[in-house]
């Protein structure tokens, strides 16, 4: 890990401590009048999604570039896979044999980008219901904006572009909300107690024996 990633995730933190401050006597307050009592349960989900947005965010916008930063010999990335044919490059370069693949700087880019997403689709399942389609979707639409906003240099906020818009990173993000989608149904399915039935299996009732009549 990088010393800008180290810099992106300390400021994350302190963005979700920011907000969770925020936010937390509200909700405590919310939940009071609601039920009479603060549960524990919908104030740990709220961290947990504040949490996950403050890291998304500081990951792929942060560090800021400063003024003396140079720009990116490329901004626009429109090759799918690009990255497998990426690794054999890196293998060359380093003289690395061709099993030491995973062991690449652009495969566990790759995965960070497939595993940034995964909580995105655990929610979605979860939290809001959705199915896989719209989970799908909803990783698409998110991994979009971000790469658009990148590639607008923040919507023209920042100096320059200093982020690349990378059509693999669009499939993995979105393979990664599908991915964390299909890990909520398991643990749903997991969890969830079984329905009783409607129709309840009835013990044969004993029958009472008059003494009198096997006379």
């Amino acid at each position: 890990m990088t010393n800008a990633q180290v810099t992106a995730l300390q400021y994350g933190l302190i963005g979700f401590f920011a907000l969770w401050a925020t936010v937390l006597i509200p909700q405590l307050i919310i939940l009071h009048s609601r039920h009479g009592q603060a549960r524990l349960r919908p104030v740990l989900t709220t961290a947990a999604v504040l949490l996950y947005g403050s890291m998304t965010l500081a990951v792929t916008f942060l560090p800021l570039p400063g003024p003396g930063a140079e720009r990116p010999s490329q901004t626009v990335q429109s090759n799918p896979f690009q990255w497998i044919a990426d690794i054999h490059t890196e293998l060359l370069k380093h003289g690395l044999p061709a099993a030491d693949w995973f062991t690449t700087q652009t495969f566990q880019q790759a995965t960070m980008n497939v595993l940034l997403f995964v909580p995105l689709g655990f929610f979605a399942r979860t939290l809001w219901k959705r199915g896989l389609v719209g989970t799908t979707l909803i990783g698409l639409a998110a991994s979009l904006l971000i790469e658009v906003t990148q590639l607008t240099a923040n919507f023209g906020t920042a100096p320059h572009v200093y982020r690349i818009f990378d059509v693999d990173d669009l499939l993995n993000n979105t393979g990664g909300a599908a991915l964390g989608w299909i890990a909520g149904a398991l643990l749903l399915s997991l969890v969830r107690k079984p329905v009783p039935s409607a129709v309840e299996l009835q013990l044969p009732r004993r029958e009472r024996v008059d003494l009198a009549q096997i006379r």
